[in-house]
């Protein structure tokens, strides 16, 4: 019921954000205010990478589980018990400096990237059907920045991420309409 909980806040949270971005136009989402700023494109795409590569590395933790392997996490559950955003406050920096796996790198419109975003829903929505009977707070992926995060908070952190983003490129239109 919890991971359940968890996905809609996820569905709800990546709504939210593909409808405030297509309501830019293609100049709009591509338009930064400097080299160091992510444009709505590049928010995008970045999420899109960052979400697959989480959903990915959950899938594979999973199966090690099942296929009776080691967890891939054996150190101390630093997290237990706390929100991602407590987690969050506690681990990154005020401008963290993303992974080079989930860096925007190809560009491209909008759409597409709207597109692959909201494709994630699907794989998401199917590993939380398979972690039904799972005890999903024992199943450890660790977050290249926040360490390790149980899978209750890895579903979380999507959440959390998504909104993060929106709010990113919610700063850009209003510097754009500046």
């Amino acid at each position: 019921m919890f991971l359940d909980q968890l996905l809609q806040s996820v569905a709800d949270a990546r709504n939210r954000y593909i409808a405030y971005v297509q309501q830019l136009t293609e100049e709009q989402a591509h338009w930064k205010p400097d080299a160091d700023t992510w444009s709505a494109v590049e928010n995008t795409e970045h999420l899109y990478w960052a979400e697959h590569g989480g959903i990915w590395g959950m899938w594979k933790i999973l199966q090690a589980k099942r296929d009776g392997k080691p967890p891939v996490y054996q150190g101390e559950l630093i997290h237990r018990g706390r929100s991602i955003e407590e987690i969050i406050e506690r681990t990154w920096q005020p401008k963290e400096v993303v992974p080079p796996i989930a860096a925007p790198r190809m560009g491209g419109s909008v759409a597409f990237w709207l597109a692959a975003l909201e494709s994630l829903q699907q794989p998401l929505t199917k590993l939380s059907h398979e972690l039904a009977d799972e005890d999903f707070e024992a199943i450890i992926h660790p977050h290249p920045i926040s360490g390790p995060l149980d899978i209750g908070q890895r579903f979380a952190f999507l959440r959390f991420h998504i909104d993060r983003h929106r709010n990113q490129v919610a700063d850009l239109r209003t510097l754009l309409a500046v």
